[in-house]
C-alpha cells in the first residue's frame, strides 16, 4: 500500500504543479483555501465510503442520506425551534440508524450491497422530497445555529475548520483500521469473507460495523453542506456525492473486489479529486464535464486495480511453482556417489 500512496502522492504534487504552471491562479491563497475546505467537506464521508468498500461492499445511498437528513436538520432548528446540540444529536443518530439498517439487510437478510443502498437511495431521496412537499428549505434571516454555522463554516488559523476534521477522523480511523484488530478482521473480511468466518471472526458485526460508520460520518457530512449550502432542496441536495466518495475511494487504492485500501489513501484520492475538478474550472473547461472527469477517473482506477491485481496473481502463481518444483536428483557419473552408483539396479535388455 505505501507504494500505491506515493505514486498517488507524486501524481498529486505533478498535476498541481503543471496546473500551477498553466494557470497561477491556481496556487493563489484563496484557492488553496477553497480546495482545503471542499476536500474537508467530500473528504469525511468519503472515509466512510472507503471503510464499506474494504469489506468487499458499497454505498449508493449517501447522496439521498444527506439530502433526508438535510431537511430534517432545517425543520429542526426552524420549524420546531429545537436547540442546536439536540438538533444536531439528532442528525447523527439518524446517519447511524440509517446505517445499521443497511448493515442488518447486508448481513442478517444477506441481501448484495449494490441492491440495498440502491433501494436507499431511492427511498431517502423519496422520503425528503415527500417531507418537504418538494419545495427548498433553508435557514432564511433567522440565526437559529450561529454557534454551530461558526464552527461548521469557519476556520482555524485560516485552515478552514472542515480540513481539519477530515485530519482529525483520518487520523482516529487510520488508528481504527491500521493499529487495531478490528482493523485486522475487516481486511480479512474484504479479502475472504467465508475464511474469516471459519478463522472465528464475526463477520457480520464487523461488515454491520463499518456501514454504521459510514452512516454515522455522513451524518456529520450532512450538516457541513447544510452549513456551506445554507439551503437543502430535497430533489438535488446531494446529487451523486456517493460517485465523489467511491471515485476516491477507488483512486486512493480501495480495491471494489475488498481486502484493499487505506485512510491516508482515501484522503489522497479525494485531494486529487478536487484537484482535478478545479483544474476543469480553472481552464475554462465547461461544468457539464465534470462528471465525465469524475466518470473517468473511476474507470482508469478500476483499470489499474485490474492490472496491478493481475499482475500480483502471476508473481503468486511463479513463487507457488517454484517452491513445489522437485529438487533435481543426481545422475551417475554427474556427480553422484560411487556407492550411490553401485546401489543402482543394473539395466539389462529385457528391462530396457
Amino acid at each position: 500500500m505505501i507504494k500505491k500512496e506515493l505514486g498517488l502522492g507524486l501524481l498529486l504534487v505533478v498535476i498541481s504543479a503543471i496546473t500551477g504552471l498553466i494557470n497561477p491562479a491556481f496556487l493563489s491563497l484563496v484557492n488553496l483555501l477553497n480546495m482545503a475546505n471542499l476536500i474537508g467537506l467530500f473528504g469525511v464521508f468519503a472515509l466512510g465510503e472507503g471503510l464499506v468498500i474494504i469489506t468487499g461492499g458499497i454505498d449508493l445511498s449517501l447522496g439521498s442520506m444527506f439530502a433526508l437528513l438535510g431537511v430534517i436538520f432545517i425543520d429542526l432548528l426552524t420549524t420546531h425551534q429545537v436547540h442546536w446540540p439536540l438538533a444536531l444529536l439528532a442528525v447523527l443518530l439518524g446517519g447511524l440508524v440509517l446505517g445499521a439498517i443497511q448493515g442488518l439487510l447486508v448481513t442478517r437478510l444477506k441481501m448484495q450491497p449494490f441492491i440495498v443502498t440502491l433501494c436507499g437511495l431511492l427511498i431517502y431521496r423519496g422520503a425528503a422530497r415527500y417531507y418537504t412537499s418538494d419545495s427548498t428549505r433553508g435557514f432564511g434571516y433567522g440565526d437559529e445555529a450561529g454557534t454551530l454555522s461558526n464552527i461548521a463554516s469557519g476556520n482555524l488559523a485560516g485552515i478552514p475548520n472542515t480540513f481539519i476534521l477530515l485530519i482529525v477522523l483520518a487520523l482516529v480511523l487510520g488508528v481504527l483500521l491500521h493499529r487495531s484488530v478490528y482493523g485486522r478482521w475487516l481486511y480479512a473480511v474484504g479479502k475472504n469473507e467465508e475464511a474469516a468466518r471459519f478463522s472465528g471472526i464475526n463477520t457480520n458485526l464487523v461488515i454491520a460495523t463499518a456501514y454504521i460508520i459510514s452512516g454515522g460520518l455522513a451524518g456529520v457530512s450532512t450538516v457541513l453542506f447544510v452549513f456551506y449550502t445554507n439551503s437543502v432542496s430535497p430533489s438535488s441536495f446531494g446529487n451523486f456525492y456517493e460517485l465523489y466518495a467511491i471515485a476516491a475511494a477507488v483512486l486512493g487504492g480501495c480495491s471494489l473486489r475488498g481486502g484493499e485500501g487505506s485512510i491516508l489513501g482515501i484522503v489522497l484520492g479525494t485531494a486529487l479529486l478536487q484537484v482535478l475538478q478545479n483544474l476543469v474550472n480553472i481552464l475554462g473547461i465547461p461544468n457539464s464535464l465534470n462528471f465525465a472527469v469524475m466518470g473517468t477517473v473511476i474507470l482508469i482506477g478500476v483499470l489499474a486495480d485490474q492490472q496491478l491485481q493481475a499482475r500480483r496473481r502471476g508473481r503468486q502463481a511463479l513463487a507457488g511453482l517454484a517452491r513445489t518444483a522437485p529438487k533435481s536428483t543426481p545422475v551417475q557419473g554427474q556427480g553422484a556417489s560411487p556407492r550411490a552408483a553401485d546401489a543402482l539396479p543394473v539395466r539389462t535388455s529385457d528391462q530396457a
